[in-house]
């Protein structure tokens, strides 16, 4: 039998895609680059050249397909944890809020 040792209610399907952040704080919005990691149908995990994200904040995420098969992915997100690397990146972990 295999095991569930993640817990998780949708599994995660790794992506390691580019993507365009529009991160929502309280100053202004801004774009930045990152690479998504794993994607599922209630979140995703990005790295990003950041020293921090603050818990709560919002974020515009799309991923542009290759693919002519597959649309792109556009997303209204929440950020639900922020996990330093080193000193000039960190891996972002965000709640889907809407997708579009």
């Amino acid at each position: 039998m295999l095991g569930y040792d993640d817990k998780r209610n949708f599994f995660r399907m790794m992506v390691n895609s580019v993507c365009e952040l529009k991160i929502k704080d309280e100053e202004s919005t801004r774009g930045i680059q990152a690479v998504c990691k794993d994607i599922s149908a209630s979140g995703m995990s990005f790295e990003l050249a950041e020293e921090s994200v603050e818990l709560g904040t919002l974020i515009n995420v799309h991923i542009e397909s290759t693919n002519s098969q597959i649309p792109s992915l556009t997303a209204d997100t929440k950020v639900v944890r922020c996990d330093l690397i080193d000193e000039n990146s960190c891996s972002v972990g965000v709640e889907i809020i809407e997708m579009k």
